[in-house]
């Protein structure tokens, strides 16, 4: 097999990325047509700049990455529009080009990258300062390399939008779409992982069990509106109360659970759990502007749970703390 097509052969089928992909091509390139810089470039249309992604420079010609010009001035543009796209007077025919003007550029070959959109990402280039005739096989090989390179290019924005789509179905999955709390789901999958960490790393695991005492009164007097506005408020007060490692979640309807890391030493829980249940309750407390209704909230009934390291079933842990909830609900209700 000739050592080119070789080389190639192993380049594509081993690129994992443009970048892996790109430069045995420049490589490649620089050996058939002996040109000093090989390089790929990114138009910005929009923006009208040129930018050098990668390059390979083998002698006094320096291409180098990262440099942005102005598309107006470049060499690719007045080959793309007015031809030729492979010349070795290049400082003749186009002697007001920054390239031939700041570098001294004479022979030079180019092919737009297009993608399949037709869309043209950048241009796949060489040159030197010398005169370099190039045969119409070393433009053949041009293209064939653009065209590997799009390919490349395509495969990696098809895998981004894959995990970008990906990502958003997971959140959506996982989240309260009117709080922007994590749901239910969420939290049964956070709760069974602390509660599994709690039991190799032998601490307690708090859950406060959150209850909004008169939500039904707010939405009936002052309709849903208000009362989306109100658990929305809540959610974010939630948030703002929340430290390192706790986790919040809407349950559904007027329900919240906070869970958060406990101590490793028994004697420290109480405490801990009563520092808890202080933050998680005064986050719920407070005056809410809610539009143009302003109202004085007494706080929520919070069941703070305590949960020993080894137990492992989170519905279990939940049905404990919503009780808790219940009769810190009764008691508020006898007291008043």
């Amino acid at each position: 097999m000739d050592p080119i097509l070789d080389r190639l052969a192993t380049s594509v089928a081993t690129a994992r990325s443009v970048e892996e992909l790109t430069r045995p091509l420049l490589e490649l390139l620089e050996a058939a047509t002996g040109l000093e810089s090989t390089y790929l470039t990114m138009v910005d249309l929009q923006q009208g700049v040129q930018s050098i992604l990668f390059s390979r420079n083998t002698s006094q010609l320096e291409m180098q990455e990262g440099l942005s010009f102005p598309w107006e001035d470049s060499l690719c543009r007045r080959a793309l529009e007015s031809g030729p796209l492979c010349t070795d007077d290049a400082d003749v025919r186009w002697p007001e080009a920054g390239a031939v003007r700041h570098l001294g550029v004479r022979t030079y070959m180019s092919t737009p990258v297009y993608l399949g959109d037709g869309a043209m990402y950048g241009t796949l280039c060489a040159a030197s300062t010398d005169r370099r005739p190039q045969p119409a096989q070393a433009q053949r090989l041009l293209k064939l390399f653009a065209a590997l390179i799009a390919h490349q290019i395509e495969r990696e924005q098809l895998v981004a939008q894959l995990l970008q789509a990906n990502a958003r179905l997971t959140a959506y999955a996982t989240t309260d779409p009117l709080t922007t709390l994590s749901n239910r789901r969420a939290l049964l999958q956070e709760l069974t992982r602390q509660l599994a960490q709690g039991k190799r790393q032998k601490f307690w695991v708090l859950v406060a069990f959150i209850d909004l005492d008169g939500f039904k009164a707010i939405n009936d007097q002052h309709g849903h509106g208000v009362g989306d506005q109100f658990l929305v408020e809540m959610a974010n007060r939630l948030k703002v109360a929340l430290r390192a490692g706790d986790f919040a979640a809407r349950l559904g309807g007027d329900e919240f659970v906070v869970v958060g890391q406990g101590p490793a030493d028994a004697q420290a829980v109480e405490e801990a759990k009563q520092a808890f249940h202080s933050r998680v309750s005064g986050a719920t407390s407070g005056r809410f502007q809610l539009g143009p209704i302003t109202m004085d909230y007494a706080g929520a009934s919070v069941g703070m749970l305590a949960v020993e390291p080894g137990q492992h079933d989170p519905d279990e842990v939940l049905q404990r703390a919503d009780l808790l909830m219940y009769q810190v609900k009764a008691t508020r209700r006898s007291q008043g």
